[in-house]
């Protein structure tokens, strides 16, 4: 399932791009782009726009009614039904690429020196060139994420 969100729907973009979904977000898109690149690109829109649903070209679409993105995410995923493990922390955050692995001897100078001595494992984007790897940033967005859906989960 590929999204595009609209310029309010920033944080969401980002947070649906670390449990590993494509969302395409430029904040700079108007409505006309925002519909067009749907339609092209069979995406689904997601909004906080309520007067875009009055457009009679409007493509599959998701009114997001919550200014939080704990809220605007945990609603996409019950809506969908969306994995929000198997794929997680497998884009760029930035450029919405999948990530790719990288030989730890390839990154030697590309990563702060005590990063490069404490992993072994790195990743990069294809097109931003940044460099990922586990670190604490990763475990508290899975803190963040467990404990979103565990909540989730536990009441329905």
């Amino acid at each position: 399932m590929k999204f595009i969100a609209d310029a309010m729907c920033g944080k969401l973009a980002r947070w649906l791009r670390i449990v590993g979904y494509d969302v395409r977000y430029d904040a700079s898109l108007d409505d006309d782009d925002l519909v067009e690149i749907a339609l092209e690109e069979d995406r689904v829109l997601l909004t906080r726009d309520a007067k875009m649903l009055l457009r009679r070209d409007l493509p599959p679409h998701l009114l997001i009614v919550s200014d939080d993105w704990k809220e605007q995410l945990a609603q996409v995923v019950q809506h969908f039904g969306l994995d929000t493990v198997s794929y997680r922390f497998s884009r760029c955050v930035d450029c919405n690429e999948p990530l790719i692995p990288i030989g730890k001897a390839e990154v030697q100078y590309r990563v702060p020196s005590y990063i490069f001595d404490a992993h072994d494992t790195f990743y990069t984007c294809p097109q931003c060139r940044k460099v990922f790897w586990v670190g604490s940033h990763i475990e508290r967005g899975r803190k963040v994420l467990d404990s979103l859906f565990t909540a989730e989960a536990a009441g329905n």
